[in-house]
């Protein structure tokens, strides 16, 4: 019989999904497995990579049940998962520690706040490629070992998500460069592990698996594996990929000058580079197809607007008509600004940013402050933009939208305006789906490079363009908002020092 089918795995933070994808790139059936995050102290998030493989066994056997002879059809098998999660196993393939702590657990604040207090950013940017955060697996294995000692002592190897799935479905064990470079302890360069980096962070380089390919074959699916999925023993299974730079890869960024930006709760604005660019604010993810994604995240993205139907509406209107409210006000809203940090931001000395509206008067309504929240996100992207078109020297062509952002049709028309370049929409929205089928329809051959398979999978709906008028008001009021967030950094310790004040005194 014919191997004329792909299957796609996303090992997501919120479920697991199995997609069964033709040889143009079209998505037949999808089918899902919700999963719960375990939260056992503010901060802290976990989950159970029990419940990522249960969560992959069902939507696998799921979508193969919706079509005929689908487990003899299917050519390979390609997984792409959250990053950042850390999973011991022990020398027998167990897990040490049956829950594993999440990209957005930051019980390692205080490790990453002394590593940056004893270490330079010239000392390390180049050895890691990247910025400390709470969020990278080197800062959580070290919180492991000084906290569970028995657990990261008994553990023989540290996984990702997607790599426990493939683990679980061929017995073999590796990581690829994806989520290796963003460990905190990969060298760029070098793509391998970096010795000065662990030393330095006194962890132990035996608990550190293979780095390999994304493209590669990882090993076939196994007897038991087949038994438990309703997958052939024996189909090949990809090494697979971290699920950003899957993602982005299934929009058909895969270029240097192409750009992606994609909102969700946060923002990730991503420009395509040959190398990493080594810049404080700057993370660096090393991509499917060999070059680098710089990229950086806004805390608050689509939480913006989240926050304004909560704190302003009691929930009582739907985001349609929040945005229909903001398309009413001008094209800068007669020159008020938000400064997005509802959250704080993810790196550097100002974890601790808050927001703000500034410019408020009398005149303004309610549409003012709907409209300016949408520019603030974007005017805070578009500063980071600036930041790495310097970095690399090459400015952006176009923007590739994802997310949910890329739904709402006045937002994209503000960001093209703020960002000055056109941006696509895609097609299709399940890029990581998408993505993972482009990687496995090239790792067996059908295509050359995974870069002509995107060019096949990939069409765009909509192109939007910057608006003209629109445009020279933002224009010039970036560098305003530039300006505001650089004074307000001075005022952050003081608030923090207020607030604790007056809890105190509550109290």
């Amino acid at each position: 019989m014919t191997t004329d089918l792909l299957l796609a795995v996303d090992v997501g933070t919120g479920s697991v999904r199995a997609a069964l994808v033709d040889m143009q790139g079209k998505i037949l059936e999808i089918a899902a497995r919700e999963h719960d995050q375990i939260v056992p102290a503010f901060g802290w998030a976990e989950q159970r990579p029990a419940d990522w493989w249960e969560g992959a066994r069902f939507s696998i056997a799921a979508v193969l049940d919706r079509v005929d002879n689908a487990r003899e059809r299917i050519a390979a098998v390609c997984v792409c998962g959250q990053m950042h999660g850390v999973v011991l196993l022990d020398a027998n393939g167990a897990l040490t520690r049956e829950a594993a702590p999440l990209w957005n657990d930051k019980r390692s604040i205080d490790l990453v706040r002394r590593f940056e207090e004893e270490n330079e950013p010239d000392s390390y940017l180049a050895e890691s490629g990247n910025t400390p955060t709470p969020a990278w697996p080197g800062f959580k294995l070290q919180w492991l070992r000084d906290n569970e000692a028995e657990a990261y002592r008994r553990s023989a190897v540290m996984l990702m998500p997607k790599d426990y799935v493939n683990y679980r479905l061929t017995g073999e064990i590796a990581m690829d460069t994806g989520d290796a470079s963003c460990s905190f302890l990969m060298n760029p360069e070098r793509r391998d592990w970096s010795q000065p980096i662990i030393d330095r962070m006194g962890l132990d380089r035996a608990k550190l698996p293979p780095i390999r390919d994304p493209l590669e074959i990882i090993g076939a699916v196994t007897g038991t594996a087949a038994g438990e999925t309703g997958l052939r023993a024996g189909t090949p299974v990809l090494v697979g990929g971290a699920d950003y730079p899957v993602a982005i890869l299934g929009s058909g960024v895969c270029r240097p000058g192409v750009g992606s930006d994609s909102t969700g709760t946060g923002a990730i604005v991503t420009a395509i580079a040959e190398k990493p660019l080594l810049d404080p604010e700057i993370s660096n993810v090393a991509t499917i197809e060999g070059n680098w994604a710089p990229f950086v995240l806004l805390e608050t993205g689509g939480d913006g607007m989240r926050w304004a139907r909560r704190a302003f509406h009691d929930r009582k209107l739907s985001y349609d008509e929040i945005v229909a409210r903001a398309a009413t006000a001008p094209a800068g809203s007669d020159a008020l600004f938000f400064l997005p940090f509802l959250t704080g931001e993810r790196l550097g000395k100002h974890r601790n940013a808050r927001a703000q509206f500034f410019g408020l008067g009398a005149a303004h309504g309610m549409e003012h402050l709907h409209r300016s929240i949408l520019e603030g996100i974007a005017f805070a992207v578009a500063r980071h933009i600036r930041i790495m078109e310097t970095a690399s020297g090459k400015p952006l062509e176009r923007v590739v939208a994802a997310g949910g952002g890329a739904r709402t049709k006045l937002w994209l028309q503000i960001k093209a305006s703020i960002y000055g370049i056109p941006i696509l929409v895609p097609k299709e929205p399940e890029c990581g789906i998408v993505g993972c089928a482009a990687m496995a329809a090239t790792a067996i051959g059908r295509f050359g490079r995974v870069e002509q398979a995107a060019e096949n999978f990939v069409g765009y709906a909509e192109e939007i363009l910057p608006d003209p008028r629109w445009v020279e008001t933002y224009r010039l009021m970036q560098p305003v908002f530039d300006k505001l967030y650089h004074h307000s950094q001075a005022l952050y310790d003081d608030i923090d020092a207020l607030t604790a004040a007056t809890r105190t005194a509550v109290e």
